[in-house]
């Protein structure tokens, strides 16, 4: 997507236009200068707003986004067009998102909001995975999924081979070396990949987190062993410190970082085990220290998003998601389905200039569900 040097507009399309004797509504797209200056003798000419109807039929589209056009006298008698906008313009940026490994997951989610903002996308794909996913990809499988709001496809530059728990070469036991699912793949741990990137772009402005692995998830804490515990850490919380460590000296100042936790980790979520809820906990206080030692070393800005159940091909492995989502609909303030796109969204305004003076932050994006202490639909309630 491009944006126009006169108006910086985002791209985002309209399915219809309506006019007023005040103003009217166009489709939210790119408009050039020119645009304008036809528009504007075309107001000119016929001393009122209807005549813009033949520029929004120049810019059809099936989304159902407006965006408003207002008109104002000028003092020799002609009209300016004035395009009133809050855009969130990534375009110049590069993104690398760790933890992409199909087209239903919130990291796929980010990678489509940033792509529509105009960010190049870089992703880091779990080695294991890394076949299926290129190859998905290659045969048009995510295709559908991969479509922009403005019709195009989204384009991911580059997808390099990942596993987070791993910082260096050396950290890797023999097992995990000679596993058959690791051959073919080189360069994989955090180190190697920062190296690679940097190597094939230079450098990036944006670090997504979207980790997370608990091997003993299904056990109660009280049942999680050790090395349990201490996997679901190692994978889901340090991971996201050995990538900023690593990445950071990579990144542009002014850049941003965001990793997604959940409201377990500062609520009693039964059956969500396995040492997982600690590792949120961890991961959204470091969020906080990483705030301040990113933001004093390099202005880069750190948050997290705290998203609501999603029915993800990861989230299936604690067992009742369903379940989760279905607590969530009935008892969230907004009773409505939560959207992989919603997170993205979020992820969006964060990691963009609109969100400059925001580090440090747990924002939620789940229908409100973190504000409620009570469940509505408990037995022993009659709320209305």
């Amino acid at each position: 997507m491009e944006a126009s040097a006169a108006a910086g507009m985002h791209v985002l399309a309209a399915r219809s236009c309506v006019s007023s004797h005040r103003g009217m509504v166009i489709p939210r797209t790119v408009i050039s200068a020119s645009d304008l200056k036809v528009a504007k003798q075309k107001l000119v000419k016929s001393q009122n707003a209807a005549s813009l109807q033949s520029l929004c039929k120049r810019y059809p589209s099936s989304s159902v986004k407006y965006h408003r056009v207002a008109t104002r006298a000028m003092a020799g008698g002609s009209e300016e067009v004035t395009a009133c906008v809050l855009p969130i313009n990534l375009k110049g940026k590069r993104a690398f998102i760790a933890g992409v490994a199909d087209d239903n997951g919130y990291g796929w989610a980010i990678a489509k909001a940033l792509a529509a903002a105009g960010a190049e996308i870089l992703v880091g794909t779990w080695v294991p995975a890394l076949n299926i996913f290129e190859t998905s990809l290659r045969r048009g499988k995510f295709d559908e999924s991969r479509r922009l709001p403005n019709g195009s496809l989204m384009k991911i530059t580059k997808v390099y081979p990942l596993d987070a728990v791993y910082d260096t070469p050396e950290d890797v036991p023999e097992d995990v070396r000679e596993n058959k699912r690791y051959a073919g793949s080189s360069n994989w741990t955090v180190k190697e990949v920062a190296e690679s990137v940097k190597n094939d772009f230079g450098t990036i402005d944006i670090l997504v987190h979207s980790l997370a692995n608990g091997p003993e998830v299904t056990k109660p804490l009280m049942e999680t062993s050790r090395r349990g515990y201490l996997a679901a850490i190692s994978a889901s919380s340090y991971s996201y410190v050995s990538l900023l460590q690593h990445f950071l000296p990579i990144m542009n100042p002014g850049g941003a970082s965001i990793s997604l936790t959940y409201i377990a980790s500062e609520r009693s979520i039964p059956g969500y085990g396995g040492g997982m809820s600690s590792a949120k906990a961890a991961l959204e206080s470091d969020t906080r220290v990483l705030a301040f030692e990113a933001g004093r070393k390099g202005q880069i800005r750190v948050n997290t998003i705290s998203a609501g159940p999603l029915g993800s091909r990861a989230a299936k492995a604690i067992g009742f998601i369903e379940k989760m989502i279905d607590y969530s609909y009935t008892n969230a303030p907004l009773q409505k389905e939560l959207l992989a796109d919603e997170v993205g969204n979020t992820a969006a305004f964060l990691v963009s200039p609109l969100a400059s003076a925001i580090t440090g932050s747990v924002v939620y994006v789940d229908n409100g569900l973190n504000t409620m202490g009570l469940a509505t639909d408990s037995p022993t309630l009659a709320v209305q």
